[in-house]
């Protein structure tokens, strides 16, 4: 009788679980049983691991083997598994010692003829192992950058089966023969799930390489001034006006004003794609704002998170500390924006299914854009609105109440004119000059937060914000005033009072002063409160 063990990870939504893959061979008919709650992709994984092995120039054990994943209570799936599989039945066999097995967490795919290929979520399956005290894992060869993002963790990628056995026994490692040149690494494809390519609107960072500058905006100084708000203190943002006015122009911009994610932040969006399936290609961490814009035909699950079996990450999670933007707000379902509202407030998602309870990361900033009516000429100057006054009404009802007390800015945007598109109005400053005053902003906010666990205005309680760090004497009064006549929701003058301190932080102000609230009920409401809408020194 033949005993070996070895390591890998069981994923969660974007959590791991470290299963140990235990082999055992007894005398009798020679039969391959896996138990441990794994889900058909796992269970096939005996056929895999069988032809990999001989592949591989080895013998398969000719009895009745045992392979047992623990926990056994936790639900196991995907291909992941294969490669400790292997390795734990190699290791029954005697082919490989079973002492050297029982430490490395290993994690791949196998194919038929012994390739190890790539997984989706090497990252957090990597980030569980080394909270578990795991120092070695064994990953496919092309996810082997990924790994070495945890620090204190020796990472070995293998391309082959045979490689790896190398390894294990001492012996010298084969050589694999390339691929063609000319054509794609075939061993990528386990890296991308299907649908999440080029135009799905659910990548992240989709604007980078585009060179899309707040320059080529023209006019809209409202706008701007909301938009380079909401970058400095992660505020909700909407945008309301007629079709072409610049909504989403502005939005596109709005993830490259934002500041670099910190390593710990680039972690943790890095892990959400990689479960997800949408790791750029050729990147193994992603360092910038992502940015994500599903199309309005979204169902809830795809904005949240779900599907069947255990909840993958939704557009939410992947807009995790970046944009998400909801372009054509209004014609989204009611069911779909309404569950917007926990994710808004909490800074994530917990979806409850009947293989378990997941909690999924989800702190972003929405931005809504949305016509004033159907046609979108409500209101326009010289336009002609032909939408009945009900059905305007119900147009704009579709963004419930409460999912707009969670937006701290509301601007209307106007159609440009004749004089601003032709260029003899004043142009705007550029992304550069917008982006540096927002770091400037952050920098001052993390400061002042140093010793607790918020990093942006708009992460901070009211209680603690108001108590804490309290604003100019009298400078919350016309704010007051607004919640004693009904116009303001108790939760709405905490937002103004976030947004105020980030005015004062691009100010560079110690604190908010009287026409830095202003601003804040100007943004939020839309009523002139008699102040400038620009943001930066001396305002």
């Amino acid at each position: 009788m033949g005993f070996a063990r070895t390591c890998s990870v069981a994923l969660v939504g974007v959590e791991g679980v470290v299963v140990e893959v235990q082999a055992d061979l007894e005398p009798g008919i020679a039969a391959f049983t896996l138990v441990g709650l794994p889900d058909k992709s796992l269970t096939e994984s005996r056929d895999r691991v069988r032809a990999a092995v001989v592949n591989s120039g080895g013998d398969w054990p000719q009895k009745k083997l045992t392979v047992g994943l623990s926990p056994a209570s936790v639900p196991k799936g995907g291909s992941g598994f294969d490669l400790a599989v292997a390795c734990a039945v190699l290791g029954a066999a005697e082919r490989i010692d079973p002492k050297i097995l029982a430490d490395i967490v290993m994690i791949g795919e196998l194919g038929l003829d012994g390739r190890v290929r790539p997984v989706r979520g090497v990252l957090p399956a990597v980030l569980a192992a080394a909270d578990a005290g795991y120092e070695q894992v064994v990953v496919p060869e092309c996810t082997a950058g990924e790994a070495a993002l945890v620090p204190g963790v020796s990472v070995l990628g293998v391309r082959s089966l045979r490689q790896l056995i190398a390894v294990l026994t001492d012996t010298p490692v084969p050589e694999e023969e390339a691929d063609e040149s000319g054509r794609p690494d075939q061993l990528l494809a386990g890296l991308c799930m299907p649908g999440s390519g080029v135009g799905t609107g659910l990548g992240g960072s989709a604007h980078d390489g585009h060179g899309l500058d707040l320059a080529e905006v023209v006019g809209q100084l409202s706008a701007r001034t909301a938009i380079e708000v909401a970058a400095a203190g992660g505020h909700h943002v909407m945008l309301s006006g007629p079709p072409g006015a610049g909504k989403t122009m502005l939005a596109e911009r709005l993830p490259a004003i934002l500041p670099p994610l910190t390593r710990e932040e680039a972690l943790e969006v890095t892990a959400i794609h990689s479960v997800a399936g949408m790791l750029p290609p050729g990147k193994s961490m992603i360092d910038t704002a992502p940015y994500c814009a599903p199309h309005h035909s979204a169902t809830m699950q795809s904005l949240v998170g779900g599907g069947p079996g255990v909840a993958r990450p939704g557009a939410v999670s992947l807009s995790h500390r970046g944009v998400l933007f909801l372009d054509e707000a209004p014609e989204f379902s009611g069911q779909a924006l309404d569950a917007l509202r926990q994710p808004l407030e909490a800074g994530h998602v917990t979806i409850a299914r009947s293989a378990g309870v997941v909690r999924l990361p989800a702190r972003f900033l929405m931005a809504l854009a949305a016509n004033p009516c159907p046609c979108g000429q409500y209101r326009a100057l010289g336009g002609e609105c032909d939408c009945p006054p009900a059905t305007v009404r119900r147009y704009q009802a579709r963004l419930s109440g409460p999912l707009l007390d969670r937006v701290d800015l509301r601007v209307e945007v106007d159609a440009v004119t004749r004089n601003e598109l032709a260029g003899y109005g004043p142009r705007g400053e550029s992304t550069k000059v917008v982006a540096d005053r927002v770091r400037e902003a952050r920098q001052r906010a993390a400061a002042r937060f140093a010793d607790t666990p918020w990093r942006t205005n708009s992460e901070v309680p009211g209680h603690a914000l108001r108590t804490r760090w309290p604003a100019a004497p009298g400078a919350l009064d016309e704010a007051e005033l607004d919640l004693e006549r009904g116009f303001l929701t108790a939760r709405g003058l905490d937002r103004v009072l976030r947004v105020a301190w980030t005015a004062a932080d691009l100010a560079g102000r110690d604190r908010p002063f009287a026409q830095h609230v202003a601003l804040a009920l100007q943004l939020r409401t839309g009523i002139s409160r008699g102040v400038p809408m620009t943001v930066g020194a001396g305002s």
